[in-house]
């Protein structure tokens, strides 16, 4: 049974990877308008939203309904004149055609599943139940976003003059936020504001302020628990913790006391743990999107393993690093040594899953992640551990499928662009060890220096995440650092420059605030250390003195951010070191950084969406 489940398994992951290459061919109607159904879609699109036709909003279509981002479209509103009230307006309209399209794939996908009679009935009812499911969390996404990113938090930015770090504040002093499991502010919500007749605001749980949204949920989850409860899993044995799984979904949804919300979110995050079969549903579980209140996403997946793709040994070069800068720092603070030892426990008892989204809904039709670790909740990290999901196979297609654009070729030139390209096109066992220490050795970065309430205590002024995601990376980094092997060291540095200089272009995307920060903190040891300088054009210095040099400081930061992490100060004094708000969006405080972003930015508000037509893709595909 488990050996033909396997079989399967395979045959459905192949089916995803070709749904997947079929969504990148749009990318070549910029090159070739010979497929004239996709060229007729997407410049339909581009004719009802109000944009010209031409490669760049092509480009930034394409990008929408592929990548699933959005900061591309942004840019091209503002570029085409349109007004905050506008765009608004527009991007629902782009997610709706997302979400449109990406739902009927996923329903094709289910169908040729049904038809092949692929893997068992537990497990077909599974993909079933989670994209009914996820059509409901799709259509619940509009009016989430429309009030709480829309509204509520636009109106708090107004109220306050955009000091932001004055809305904490009365968050704070107003009680807004969700009870932690002792009573103590959480560092997540279910619930949202909800503006009052005299300017003040309560709060209100999901299942009030998305009345009719909660109930269609909570229906479309009953039918699909009751019909797993008519089936039998007769391979993994994982019925009933799949059916407690979904009634505990149903508890904390329908859950109308926000006191009791975390701890009974909890308990969802508690009867996932438990479920360990290659075929992972994802509930909600991230709070990136809103700034202030951190009500958590309407995130709905499924997930599936590669039982051929390996991390290698990141975990124990991860856990090794670890225990060589504790050493160093363990007296920075009275409970250093139970911090320490609650993340080396969180970090022993990860679950690990490598493989693609197969299924996605709601949140995630605004950006998928290339990787993830959750659940977020500390106290059940402790009972349980963590699960990390990559999604490597996605990453690298996604990578080689995208043009060529020439904003990379004006910035890097064409030497240091094909230094990457040979690992991303040529080298492939090179490139999966790069993603294993920089994306998943960024996965088990954020396990460590963490413990119960960390994240509350660092986020009195609202900037925890703007400094967890360099946290994160830099952890990975540093495990490479002091486990160095040396034909990996070029491509380490660079990819540490390219994705520094890239995470610029996401400046003024609010849900991604912090790998815009984060990639504000690497530029300024790139620049520090001589490895990069701007004047007329950007200066790399690959050699070996500039890699130790920028090694040294990264190993250097990480000790300063992890006694920071450990004394658990306030995240924002740490970030000020680098950046600090000015007008709505954060900026260097070294004048050669700052000099650059903004010569970045505004390149690629000219031409970040114009492909390099002089740089043959077609001799990397040979």
């Amino acid at each position: 049974m488990k050996k033909k489940f396997f079989a399967d398994l395979g045959e459905v992951y192949q089916l995803i990877k070709t749904k997947q290459e079929r969504l990148h061919d749009f990318y070549t109607i910029l090159s070739d308008q010979d497929d004239r159904d996709k060229a007729y879609f997407i410049n339909t699109f581009l004719e009802k939203i109000g944009l010209k036709v031409d490669s760049q909003n092509q480009m930034a279509a394409i990008t929408r309904l592929v990548s699933l981002r959005d900061d591309a479209l942004l840019q091209v509103f503002k570029k085409a004149g349109f007004s905050e009230e506008e765009i608004i307006e527009k991007k629902e309209q782009a997610y709706l055609w997302v979400a449109k399209y990406h739902l009927q794939m996923h329903k094709e996908l289910i169908e040729t599943i049904e038809e092949k009679e692929l893997l068992t009935p537990f497990y077909r009812e599974v993909f079933r139940g989670v994209h009914e499911v996820g059509e409901v969390f799709s259509g619940w996404q509009s009016s989430w976003t429309a009030h709480i990113i829309d509204s509520v938090n636009r109106e708090l930015y107004r109220m306050f003059n955009g000091d932001e770090e004055k809305i904490f504040e009365m968050l704070h002093e107003k009680d807004l936020f969700d009870k932690g499991h002792d009573g103590e502010k959480g560092d997540r919500s279910y619930s949202v504001l909800v503006a009052q007749e005299d300017g003040s605001f309560i709060s209100l749980p999901y299942s009030e302020a998305f009345a009719k949204e909660v109930t269609e949920a909570l229906l479309a989850l009953a039918n699909f628990k009751n019909r797993l409860l008519k089936l039998e899993d007769d391979v993994f044995g994982e019925k009933e913790a799949h059916v407690d799984y979904l009634q505990a979904i149903i508890e904390a949804l329908a859950e109308r006391d926000t006191s009791k919300l975390i701890p009974k979110w909890a308990d969802v995050d508690r009867k996932w743990m438990k479920i360990t079969a290659p075929l992972q549903i994802g509930h909600p579980l991230e709070y990136y999107e809103d700034h202030y209140k951190k009500a958590v996403a309407l995130e709905w997946d499924l997930r599936i393993v590669n039982p051929k793709n390996s991390a290698g040994d990141v975990k124990e070069k991860i856990k090794s690093m670890y225990e060589t800068v504790f050493q160093e720092l363990s007296k920075v603070s009275s409970n250093a040594q139970s911090i320490y030892e609650t993340s080396l426990k969180s970090a022993q008892k990860v679950q690990l899953y490598l493989g693609r989204p197969a299924l996605y809904y709601g949140a995630e039709f605004c950006g998928l992640f290339s990787a993830q670790v959750v659940p977020n909740d500390e106290i059940v990290t402790k009972e349980e551990g963590k699960k990390i999901f990559a999604f490597a196979d996605n990453v690298l297609e996604a990578t080689r499928a995208k043009p060529f654009m020439k904003i990379q070729k004006e910035i890097f030139g064409e030497d240091f662009l094909n230094q990457s390209r040979e690992v991303v096109f040529r080298q492939e066992e090179i490139w999966y060890e790069i993603y294993n220490i920089t994306t998943i050795g960024h996965e088990y970065g954020h396990i460590l220096w963490i413990d119960d309430d960390t994240e509350s205590v660092m986020n009195t002024t609202g900037n925890f995440k703007n400094i967890e995601e360099f946290k994160a990376t830099t952890g990975g980094l540093c495990a490479f650092f002091l486990h160095e092997r040396p034909s990996l060291k070029e491509h380490i540095l660079n990819d540490i420059i390219r994705r520094a200089v890239g995470l610029i272009a996401w400046k003024e995307t609010g849900e991604v605030e912090p790998y815009y920060c984060e990639g504000l903190i690497h530029l300024n040891g790139l620049f520090e250390t001589g490895v990069l300088k701007f004047q007329d054009s950007l200066k790399i210095d690959m050699s070996d003195e500039a890699y130790e040099r920028i090694k040294a400081w990264y190993i250097q930061t990480y000790k300063s951010l992890a006694t920071h992490y450990l004394q658990k100060k306030d995240a924002s004094e740490f970030l000020y070191r680098y950046a600090q708000k000015e007008d709505k969006y954060f900026m260097p405080l070294r004048d050669d950084v700052k000099y650059f972003v903004n010569y970045y930015w505004n390149l690629h508000q000219d031409i970040g969406q114009v492909v390099d037509d002089e740089s043959s893709k077609e001799d990397w595909l040979l």
